[in-house]
């Protein structure tokens, strides 16, 4: 043993002169001071073991690689891990380390028969003791999970997040699920970590980088996949996202928001942190590892906001497709940061490419709106000139949107489209919508055969786009001179109405002075009453069943009617009960079959609706 150790203690010295000489003269003069402070340093001893002088430096090579394989052979063959004792451990990796040494020392003269013998044994020697690495590596990864608990800490706190009481040792443990991302996990223990570390050292030193790479990636992997799982993320392929029904999907895509951030957030930045601390200094075997452990779970979240951005593009997915974008889209920091390396460019691409396809998918979903509007069809009429069901659809859907009006602006700036000096493109597009909303609407109203139901149902539904422009973001979004335009319209259907409706019947309370005497004046006055009193039950009849959904549009119709009327009447009436006899007592009453405030009365009970127009 004694004699081992003079050795490896003139292999050190010999390396020293090595290292520091610059030239073979400067060396010698490194040793010969060596010899002056002690006489195991004689210069025979130091020459003698210097490679490539003779013979007995070859002997020296054997007993040094003997030295090392007794060492190495014994941990190599152990049952128990090694790593389960510190001191075992350092001693399997400082035989390592000498090995190496010697195998780098030695190198320049390999092309020596004898020598290149004693270095193909020591890269043997080396290579069984890299796959007692690797195996430890592996255990040591395992182990290390099992004992894993989820220790976290909010950045801004001290709080710690306690795991989960009620671990099943036999499955894999995983980060727990989360909803707030501000936390730093710390994956494996940091005394597991340091030994990982210097174990991934030895193995890229000896050209052993990608096996070890790969039993890290492995284990890390099936720790992530399953984390993943745990967040209720499903592994679906496109196709069975399309076959899926709306109401699992939107369940679906709640879960995929939810993993996502947590993933990109968290899980992805551990992972990232974990390899950097495990391959410290070899930054390469960090970022593939991290590649090979990150990919299959960012391919499920990806895979996953695709088929939702290639799918349907039915109006009513608009909010969920909205989510997912929004989603995406803050979360591109986190693609941008994590997956920073060149490893990890596809990943990082790919995660661009379909954000901006789930922006065209939103585009798209607007388009078939339009579609939706224009193919709507004009066959049957609404009751009472009530308010259509594509009216109240497109403007509560459009409502709806303009929640998400920022995400919506940022979604047709990137489009192609060319915006108005005045006009952001969502508000050209949605100023579209309500154009043609507003032209298939003109059609439906041809359906009436009535004009002045027909000009009802404009007025009804015209009353009610602007109601629901002026309350919401709609109004913002299209102005107030839009808002201004289509008040007008409304007035101008309402005075079409009336002209088209009562014009007529007014006419009969005008008095004709040319009527010859007062006998041709009360004849002519008689038939225009029983004219009058025939078309307004008639009208009345009909108009109480028409319907005026918004009660300050009903109120406004009755007064304008009522001012319209009541003094007309009230004059016609007055003059007609002046003329004698024949407007006097049960004459009058024969002709005169309203008041002023019977007439007043009806009017108020007009547009009330059916039933039927009232739904």
């Amino acid at each position: 043993m004694a004699e081992n150790g003079e050795e490896k203690l003139l292999a050190v010295a010999r390396h020293i002169a090595k290292t520091l000489g610059h030239n073979e003269s400067m060396a010698d003069d490194i040793l010969q001071i060596f010899s002056t402070f002690d006489g195991r340093f004689s210069r025979e001893k130091l020459s003698e073991g210097q490679p490539g002088e003779d013979g007995s430096t070859v002997t020296a090579l054997e007993r040094a690689l003997n030295s090392l394989d007794s060492q190495i052979s014994r941990f190599v063959a152990a049952d128990q891990p090694i790593w389960a004792d510190p001191a075992d451990s350092a001693a399997f990796l400082d035989a390592i380390d000498e090995l190496v040494n010697i195998t780098r020392e030695w190198s320049h003269v390999a092309n020596e028969k004898p020598v290149g013998v004693c270095l193909a044994r020591a890269d043997e020697m080396l290579q069984q003791a890299m796959f007692r690495v690797e195996e430890e590596f592996r255990s040591l990864m395992e182990r290390g999970a099992e004992s894993f608990a989820v220790n976290s800490h909010r950045l801004d706190s001290d709080e710690e997040v306690e795991g989960d009481d009620d671990y099943d040792g036999d499955q894999i443990p995983v980060a727990q699920p989360l909803t707030d991302y501000d936390l730093i996990i710390d994956a494996l223990p940091s005394a597991t970590i340091n030994d990982l570390h210097e174990m991934a050292k030895r193995m890229l030193a000896a050209g052993f980088g990608k096996s070890c790479s790969h039993v890290y990636s492995a284990c890390r992997r099936e720790f992530l996949e399953e984390s993943v799982s745990r967040l209720g993320l499903k592994k679906l392929s496109i196709e069975e996202v399309h076959k899926m029904p709306w109401q699992e999907l939107e369940d679906e895509i709640e879960r995929w928001i939810k993993s996502a951030n947590v993933a990109l957030r968290i899980l992805f930045p551990s992972e990232r942190r974990l390899c950097d601390r495990v391959f410290f200094g070899f930054s390469s075997a960090a970022d593939l590892s991290f590649m090979e452990v990150c990919r299959g779970s960012t391919i499920q979240i990806l895979n996953f906001a695709d088929a939702i951005a290639i799918g349907s593009r039915s109006p009513e997915r608009l909010f969920k497709v909205l989510d997912v974008f929004e989603t995406m889209r803050d979360l591109m920091g986190e693609f941008e940061s994590v997956f920073s390396d060149q490893f990890c460019l596809v990943l990082r691409n790919e995660a661009v490419t379909i954000w901006k396809r789930l922006g065209e998918a939103v585009r798209g979903i607007f388009m078939e709106l339009e579609n939706l509007i224009r193919r709507d069809p004009a066959k049957a009429a609404v009751p009472g000139g009530g308010l259509h069901p594509i009216t109240r659809y497109v403007m509560n859907y459009l409502r709806a949107a303009c929640r998400s009006r920022q995400t919506l602006e940022q979604v047709f700036e990137e489009s192609n489209g060319v915006p108005s000096k005045d006009s952001t493109l969502l508000t050209v597009q949605m100023s579209w919508i309500m154009e043609l909303l507003e032209s298939n609407l003109e059609v439906k109203s041809k359906v009436y055969k009535d004009p002045a139901l027909c000009y009802l149902f404009l007025m009804n539904n015209g009353r009610y786009i602007v109601q629901k422009v002026k309350d919401g973001d709609l109004g913002s979004l299209l102005g107030e001179d839009w808002i201004r335009k289509h008040n007008a319209k409304v007035r101008q259907y309402h005075s079409s109405y009336q002209r088209s409706a009562w014009n007529k019947m007014l006419g009969l309370l005008k008095v004709d002075n040319t009527a010859a005497g007062m006998n041709g004046l009360g004849k002519n006055m008689k038939e225009k009453l029983k004219q009058f009193n025939v078309q307004f039950d008639e009208t009345c009849k009909v108009h109480s069943t028409w319907v005026v959904f918004d009660e300050q549009l009903r109120e406004e119709l009755r007064i304008s009617l009522a001012r319209l009327l009541l003094p007309a009447y009230g004059n016609f009436i007055g003059r007609f009960q002046n003329l004698g006899d024949l407007g006097k007592g049960k004459n009058a009453d024969k002709y005169i079959k309203y008041g002023v405030e019977d007439i007043d009365a009806h009017i108020n009970e007009l547009f009330k609706g059916s039933t039927t127009a009232r739904k």
